[in-house]
């Protein structure tokens, strides 16, 4: 199996229901089969759609594979014949569908779709962008309709191809108003409620920009395979250059306005830790509020290494392909200026080419830089301009001291030639200072020592002070270049510690997922791809490959340049916070697991406590009330024998319906409970449900239409329900229950007046074993209101919690119509999945 070709994914997107996703798909199916591809179809789903079931005419479809769930029945893909079947590729809709539990069937469809794919078959799909994992809390909020059915975005951006299907909101309104998307009775109410154009046109820049990501991912992955280093403008980016100065805010603000010019637009916000001493005096403070407010205006932080600003800025534009930069005018006075020569600003003009730069003045501006300007390193232009000094300027200082020969002292003369050394020595180090002073002390005893005009090699004094004269020159010169290894050894430790703290600071807000921290690794080290393996790649040395272990069985690996050891010890650092959330998502999986059992145990705990008493209470009366009876040493009289034998009567019913319920939260559980779903009427199951809550307020029963349920159960769920709202009602006040029917669906409110209960908490009332002010297992079980939502969910209902106006709780049944019953997938809806009790 390892021979054979991964199959190719394409995804057809939607950004709602009903655009035509599954038409396009069948289409393509049929395009594919004229061509001569084999094609199948695994599973589609037309909703009942004529023109869609048209696009099924002369494709081969693989029959369902029938199963029933809970008394229900239900049809899913048939994922082994599809395999035996062997095709060349596969049309399976219904991307992020979960599957009906049980069959040694997988939890999701697009798991089914991976097993197409690894087998070798091609497979054309269809999902709605609500659907997908990252938006669907975004969604919920925009429509009001919570996702149940989700895929990961990873799982989507892995396909070969993904298609947008869009549609307007007008044009996608009329299709659903000419009877093409739902159900004529349902029209009203979805153009109402999901179909609003507000919803769908947030819906569709949902997909838009969903997809253009996806799309400049490809871009990006194109121009770094093909050592593409110019701008392409198909999207407009701006990236800030920050310092960590006062200036930062300005630039910040006028580089987010810049990108909010254009629809889409990035905001990149980039700080340069320099390893030449430049870097020192950083305020990280400032850097710190600076990246929150990049952050809050929606834009992005980055921080890289770099030998020089301006270079390390127009590379990672470059790479990030950024349309536009920005940054600050010098800080630096005009002198500064004129002495040190050009600064960032000029330099990052020059070497910018085809992006636009924009230079932002600011209140700092020519005010004096906070950071040192002048360099510390000995780059390659001072280690030529060092030697060179060292030769030219004592030749300079010579003529010059020539030309007033007789009005300065031989001391004056040879101090300034050594303040001359120091100066060559600052420029270019040692080497440089050894070839000045030389150079300087034949030009000094030649032209200056007596008798001048010829060297002077037989006066012991002379010979001393010449001998004095370099050590002491190079001594100095010594000292300089030391200070300067040290402060570039700071510096670059500096750089190093603020790069980490950076990382560590991302990790600290949990803002960095595996992915996230290897990108931040490519772009801090500026190399073209950051990875994870499970085993070091062969490479020859200079390869431009860089590979360190990064926990055990995992190394972080780097292409595209040759790392030096100085980037090498930081880049451990990396590797180590990597294999570190490597490690911290491998424990989070193993906490997943053990939490179903520790579920399981807090469950067995709560019942042992639970049955301890409620059990043991009707046990006990019957049994005293049945040993009395058979005793012949009383003897009883009529009504205290009725009265013993109401009293064993009413406990052993109370202990029947305990074990009933305990026996039917073990069938919900184990997905056996038998369902006999028909059109029932509430008029006929309400009276009964009802007939032990004293003085309920019933409503608006008459003109409901019949639902699809189990009459029995939903009797008892109606009847727990009641029954709990009377509890929880003060005296005096009546428990109301009231019906309505919307969209397809039939609501039916219990309503109490009670407490009521904070939102927070109210999950818990659906856990087995708990109550509202659980202090005592003196008022029962507490298997009311978890057997209720059991029951509803197992007849393709919900039941929720809300806040009764004026003070309250109100228990919310949604049922569904009974009209369902006479379409052939009525019984077979997909399910809600029962959470595990």
């Amino acid at each position: 199996m390892n021979d054979v070709r991964r199959g190719r994914l394409k995804v057809y997107l939607g950004a709602a229901p009903g655009v035509g996703k599954t038409y396009r798909m069948l289409d393509e199916a049929r395009r594919r089969a004229a061509r001569g591809a084999d094609v199948v179809v695994g599973f589609a789903e037309c909703h009942g759609r004529p023109l869609t079931e048209a696009m099924l005419d002369g494709l081969e479809v693989v029959p369902r594979s029938p199963c029933a769930y809970r008394g229900g029945y239900f049809e899913e893909m048939d994922l082994p014949a599809v395999l035996a079947r062997r095709p060349e590729v596969a049309v399976v809709d219904e991307f992020a569908h979960s599957n009906v539990p049980g069959g040694g069937r997988n939890a999701k469809r697009w798991q089914d779709i991976d097993v197409l794919l690894a087998a070798g078959v091609d497979v054309v799909t269809a999902v709605n962008v609500q659907h997908l994992a990252s938006l669907k809390d975004v969604v919920e909020k925009i429509t009001g309709v919570p996702q149940h059915e989700t895929v990961p975005d990873d799982v989507v951006r892995r396909a070969r191809q993904i298609e947008l299907i869009d549609m307007p909101p007008e044009g996608l309104r009329r299709r659903m108003a000419h009877g093409n998307i739902y159900a004529p009775e349902k029209i009203d109410a979805a153009l109402a409620n999901y179909f609003r154009p507000g919803n769908l046109t947030a819906l569709r820049q949902l997909a838009l920009l969903w997809v253009a990501d996806r799309v400049d991912e490809a871009l990006h992955t194109y121009r770094a395979e093909h050592a593409i280093g110019g701008v392409w403008e198909t999207r407009e980016r701006v990236v800030v250059a920050l310092t960590g100065g006062p200036e930062g805010d300005t630039l910040i603000r006028r580089a987010a306005r810049i990108a909010d010019r254009s629809a889409g637009g990035d905001l990149l916000a980039v700080h340069v830790a320099r390893s030449d001493g430049l870097a020192a005096g950083v305020s990280h403070a400032s850097l710190a509020r600076q990246r929150r407010l990049v952050e809050d205006l929606g834009g992005s932080y980055h921080s890289v290494v770099g030998d020089g600003v301006a270079t390390a800025l127009v590379d990672f534009a470059r790479t990030e392909n950024a349309t536009q930069l920005v940054l600050g005018t010098s800080r630096r006075g005009r002198l500064e200026r004129f002495l040190t020569g050009p600064g960032t600003g000029e330099t990052v003009t020059e070497l910018s080419g085809d992006i636009d730069v924009h230079r932002v003045t600011h209140e700092r501006a020519g005010r004096g830089t906070l950071l040192p300007s002048r360099r510390r390193t000995l780059s390659t232009a001072r280690l030529i301009a060092g030697p060179v000094a060292g030769l030219v300027l004592p030749v300079l200082l010579t003529f010059c001291l020539a030309q007033v020969r007789g009005t300065v002292n031989l001391t004056s003369e040879a101090l300034l030639f050594l303040l001359a050394v120091v100066g060559v020595a600052c420029i270019g180090g040692v080497a440089s200072a050894v070839i000045a002073s030389v150079t300087a002390s034949l030009l000094l005893n030649y032209w200056f020592i007596p008798p001048i005009g010829q060297f002077t090699l037989d006066d012991p004094n002379a010979l001393l002070a010449l001998g004095v004269f370099t050590v002491v020159a190079a001594t100095v010169a010594a000292v300089v270049d030391r200070s300067l290894r040290l402060s570039r050894r700071s510096a670059r430790a500096t750089a190093e510690a603020e790069t980490m703290s950076s990382l560590a600071g991302s990790i600290v807000r949990g803002g960095q997922t595996i992915p996230a921290l290897l990108e931040r690794t490519r772009e801090t080290f500026g190399t073209d791809s950051a990875e994870l393996v499970d085993a070091p790649p062969d490479h020859e040395v200079g390869s431009g490959v860089t590979t360190v272990p990064a926990g055990p069985g995992a190394y972080l690996v780097l292409r595209g340049r040759t790392l030096s050891s100085s980037e090498r010890r930081v880049l451990a650092a990396f590797a180590a916070h990597v294999g570190s959330a490597v490690e911290r998502a491998q424990l989070a999986e193993a906490a997943a697991e053990i939490e179903p059992v520790k579920a399981a145990d807090r469950l067995r705990t709560a019942l042992l406590r639970a049955v301890g008493h409620d059990l043991r209470t009707p046990l006990a009366a019957g049994w005293a009330a049945v040993t009395s009876l058979r005793g012949r040493d009383v003897e009883f009289s009529e009504e205290d024998r009725d009265e013993l034998l109401a009293t064993a009567d009413e406990s052993m019913a109370k202990l029947n319906r305990l074990l009933e319920n305990l026996l039917d939260l073990s069938r919900l559980e184990a997905g056996v409970l038998p369902l006999n779903l028909r059109a029932t009427s509430l008029e006929e199951v309400l009276p009964m449900a009802l007939a032990d809550v004293p003085d309920v307020d019933l409503r608006d029963v008459e003109s409901i239409p019949p639902v699809l349920v189990d009459p029995p159960l939903l009797e008892r769920v109606i009847a727990n329900l009641a029954g709990n709202a009377a509890r929880h009602t003060p005296a005096g006040r009546r428990v109301m229950v009231t019906t309505s029917a919307l969209g397809g669906r039939v609501e039916l409110r219990v309503v109490d007046r009670g407490p009521g209960l904070p939102t927070t908490g109210r999950e818990r009332l659906f856990e087995p074993f708990q109550r509202l002010g659980d202090t005592d297992n003196t008022t029962g079980l507490g298997l009311g209101l978890a057997l209720a939502r059991g029951l509803t969910e197992a007849m393709n209902g919900s039941l929720t919690p809300e806040d009764t106006p004026g003070g309250g709780l109100t228990m919310v049944v949604s049922l569904p119509l009974a009209d369902r019953a006479s379409r052939p997938d009525s019984a077979t809806a997909t399910p809600t999945p029962h959470r595990t009790l």
